[in-house]
């Protein structure tokens, strides 16, 4: 095992690795109920598309997370993303619930879309096309992402516990603690709880400090909020009948393959390319960024500051998602969470081996995923946020045209909810002021296009 997986030549032993699959399990195990309430916007009378939707999400969460445990052997986590998960919902199922459709017929046909985005993810992961794009990319862009992730993941870990809360006026709030019930901010401040407990750990150099702050935290929830977690196991088998009968034969009926590129569905051919491309661009500066990120975290960058085996990262992305779309669910992605594990030291593919054995568990016993409350699993992202925004330092602000795109890249990201977003919108800036200021070269050729491919994104399909 050890010489499979590199673990000691990476600085790492097996005791770490399986606590950083735990670490990075529990961190992103919310994605399992998340995506089939996405998927179906919280539609009443879509449970079909919910069960077949749930189980595919567990099934491609394990595929896509063994392919890199055993073929990149890289540790990092892959599962459906959060956005696309929500863009799938807008694009083909919403349609037919307003317009009083079969809500079952436009889910099968965005799978065919999802289908076809995918295939073209892994002929560019194949042909190396995916990893040239990711090394082209300006060195103060590069070395931004890892720091606009970490406030990205910070941001979503505020949210989901409720630090951070909508304001009609000012968008955004500090949670309201005065006068407030416990119940209806007891996540908030355990959280806050939480992550004091992981950085205390930390300093004191406790081995695990992140899971164990995970658990801590988990016991003080269910004892400050004196409650239980829920078990119902009644509705796996009704899960399984739906996802064979809804979910998995979705791309193999002809039906769904003219409905992908009808008017009635996607609104027609244009529209259904137009919906492949943006599929393909955000999954794939999602997975870029995420693997810059990740890799910077965990110094696993080669000496050009690009990902180690970052052609193999990436076809397990590619396959992963083809994946999806046969199964029944939206785009695969690697995801941010990975960033846990990698805090915890995961280094090798042990770390997505045991991450995947967890979500595999999911899959006959979902009550396990929802054992650890958010407010356990939050103060871990937010901690991820603080370790990651050191690399910003390593970005030249002196000079502009690496510093204003490197500071697009840092605060697009979270407030734009999108690392695609924010990578595109930093590939414009450097591409303009490049232009503008007589510093444009040959090498940014590269970087052009990929502006180019987002302003397209933005004008034509901007999610």
């Amino acid at each position: 095992m050890d010489k499979f997986f590199k673990i000691s030549e990476r600085g790492s032993n097996v005791k770490t690795e399986i606590i950083a699959g735990l670490t990075t399990f529990f961190a992103m195990a919310y994605i399992v109920v998340v995506n089939p309430n996405q998927i179906t916007g919280f539609t009443p009378g879509l449970d079909s598309i919910w069960n077949a939707v749930y189980i595919a999400s567990i099934l491609v969460a394990v595929v896509g997370t063994l392919l890199m445990a055993f073929y990149a052997k890289l540790p990092f986590a892959q599962a459906c993303g959060m956005g696309l998960n929500s863009f799938f919902f807008v694009s083909f199922v919403l349609p037919q619930v307003i317009s009083g459709g079969d809500a079952v017929k436009g889910y099968q046909a965005g799978l065919v879309i999802i289908l076809v985005s995918g295939l073209i993810f892994l002929i560019l992961s194949i042909t190396g096309a995916r990893s040239y794009i990711a090394k082209a990319m300006p060195d103060c862009i590069k070395k931004s992402i890892p720091a606009g992730i970490g406030l990205f993941i910070a941001f979503i870990g505020f949210q989901n516990v409720g630090i951070i809360q909508a304001n009609q006026y000012t968008l955004v709030q500090f949670v309201k603690i005065n006068g407030a019930n416990w119940a209806d901010i007891a996540p908030a401040v355990i959280a806050l709880l939480g992550f004091l407990i992981i950085v205390i750990l930390t300093k004191l150099n406790v081995k695990g400090a992140v899971l164990l702050g995970i658990f801590a935290t988990t016991v003080i929830y269910y004892l400050a909020t004196w409650s239980l977690p829920s078990f119902d196991l009644g509705a796996i088998g009704q899960s399984f009948s739906d996802f064979f009968s809804v979910g998995i034969v979705g791309i193999f009926k002809p039906e769904s393959w003219a409905n992908a590129f009808s008017a009635e569905f996607t609104g027609g051919i244009f529209s259904a390319i137009m919906l492949v491309v943006t599929f393909c661009i955000v999954d794939m500066f999602d997975t870029i960024g995420t693997l810059y990120g990740c890799a910077s975290e965990a110094d696993m960058l080669d000496e050009n500051g690009d990902p180690i085996d970052v052609d193999k990262a990436m076809t397990c992305d590619s396959v992963a998602t083809v994946a999806g779309a046969v199964l029944g669910t939206s785009t695969c992605t690697t995801f941010v969470e990975s960033a846990s594990g990698v805090a915890a030291g995961g280094r090798t593919g042990l770390t997505s081996l045991v991450t995947s054995i967890c979500f595999a568990i999911c899959l006959f016993l979902a009550p396990f995923a929802g054992i650890i409350p958010a407010a356990a699993t939050a103060p871990a992202l937010i901690y991820v946020g603080v370790l990651m925004l050191k690399n910003f330092s390593k970005v030249d602000m002196k000079d502009l045209r690496s510093a204003v795109p490197a500071f697009l890249a840092l605060v697009m990201m979270p407030l734009t909810y999108s690392i695609a977003n924010g990578i595109g919108i930093a590939a414009i800036a450097y591409v303009v002021i490049s232009l503008f200021t007589g510093e444009y070269k040959k090498k940014d050729i590269p970087v052009t296009v990929i502006a180019l491919l987002f302003v397209c994104k933005f004008v034509f399909g901007a999610i």
